[in-house]
């Protein structure tokens, strides 16, 4: 018995001293990490955010490699099946139970209730979907060779239904996410570099200075938002291609993007330039963009994380707003905007709901950033608990 006690008070202080020392070597290592392994340790713990980053990543594949996933060109239209509803996909036939997925074909009927014409499936043959099909030989992302596609059949698949011009929409809405996704990116990048260097420095100097920068951001965002989009893309040649007119949306965006953040690292700018950290690099003979850069800036880069990535899904939201108005991009160029021209008629979404289909990346997409920014925003915090 005394035995028994001995080994369970043994093998209890193994734990304890175990434990102890994990503990220890995660305190050492929170010491010593540096400030980018601490904000991603802390965004580790923030599950909502990493869903979120793992649909954004799926979207972003999905519009990358959208000529191999997509069962369709771009703008190939197949004139039979205008309108034609989202095909069904089965996996339980009657004949052999559950089984790999199949189709059946559609085909047109007269409603003589609604005269109208409507699609139905033809249910005498059954149709298997065939995964990394045979195709005509493509290069995809315009540089690598390939014959396949990810899926086909030896009928129509319309995943999203078509258009009325019979477009598979489920292709139109990867390569449009190729616009939509990305438009951001650039406009982000400018307005982000405008706002830090036009903000700083007015925060930075004040004076007359910091009166005439403010007062033109003033200027800027007292100006209707929307009537100014459509004055700037009204400007742009309607002449022009799709690389250029994707790069004037990027600076129209770009250049509305910027008077808010400039406003907000000016007011950081005149609290943080009195702190002692900075009258010491002033002390040091550090020059003045050296301590902006080098030492205010990174005082905030919580609240610049933050705001990149909740501007990004605004500059999203400006070029389908501008799209979906005709002042963005034009056809034959995709976007979701573009795509989302034919929903502006009741009539239309009423009689084929899926032309709402881009609709629902646009705010998937926006949401899933949100929620990338609130987890960036609460790792970047100092304050923020381990």
């Amino acid at each position: 018995m005394l035995g028994l006690n001995f080994n369970l008070n043994n093998l209890l202080t193994k734990w304890r001293d175990n434990k102890e020392e994990k503990a220890q070597k995660k305190q050492e290592e929170l010491y010593y990490a540096s400030q980018s392994k601490l904000i991603w340790m802390r965004f580790k713990k923030h599950k909502l955010a990493l869903v979120a980053m793992s649909v954004l990543a799926i979207l972003y594949s999905l519009s990358i490699f959208s000529g191999f996933i997509a069962p369709y060109e771009m703008n190939e239209r197949l004139s039979e099946y205008k309108y034609a509803p989202p095909t069904k996909i089965h996996f339980i036939s009657k004949e052999d139970g559950l089984r790999t997925p199949f189709v059946y074909k559609m085909k047109k009927e007269f409603d003589k209730e609604t005269f109208k014409y409507k699609y139905v499936e033809d249910k005498s043959k059954e149709y298997s979907v065939d995964f990394f099909a045979k195709s005509e030989p493509y290069k995809m992302l315009g540089l690598i060779p390939i014959s396949r596609t990810l899926f086909d059949a030896e009928v129509p698949i319309f995943l999203f239904g078509t258009d009325k011009m019979g477009r598979d929409i489920f292709t139109r809405v990867l390569f449009g996410g190729r616009i939509s996704l990305f438009v951001g990116f650039g406009g982000v990048f400018v307005s982000f570099i405008l706002g830090i260097i036009i903000g700083g420095v007015s925060g930075y100097f004040g004076g007359i200075i910091d009166e005439i920068i403010m007062r033109l951001v003033e200027l800027l965002m007292s100006i209707p938002q929307i009537p100014l989009w459509i004055a700037l893309s009204a400007a742009v040649p309607r002449t022009w291609g799709t690389v250029q007119t994707y790069f004037a949306i990027t600076m129209i965006l770009a250049f509305l993007g910027w008077t808010g953040l400039a406003r907000v690292v000016r007011g950081k700018l005149m609290a943080l330039k009195q702190e002692e950290f900075a009258l010491a690099a002033v002390a040091a003979g550090a020059n003045d963009m050296r301590i902006i850069i080098k030492h205010l800036v990174p005082a905030f880069i919580s609240y610049l994380i933050a705001s990149i990535t909740l501007a990004i899904p605004g500059m999203i939201l400006g070029e389908t707003t501008l799209s979906f108005l005709g002042l963005g991009m034009q056809p034959p160029a995709v976007s979701w905007g573009v795509l989302l021209q034919d929903a502006q008629d009741i009539t239309v979404l009423s009689n084929y709901p899926w032309y709402l289909i881009p609709c629902l990346f646009v705010v998937l997409t926006v949401l899933m950033f949100n929620f990338i920014g609130d987890g960036l925003r609460d790792a970047a915090d100092p304050y923020s608990s381990m």
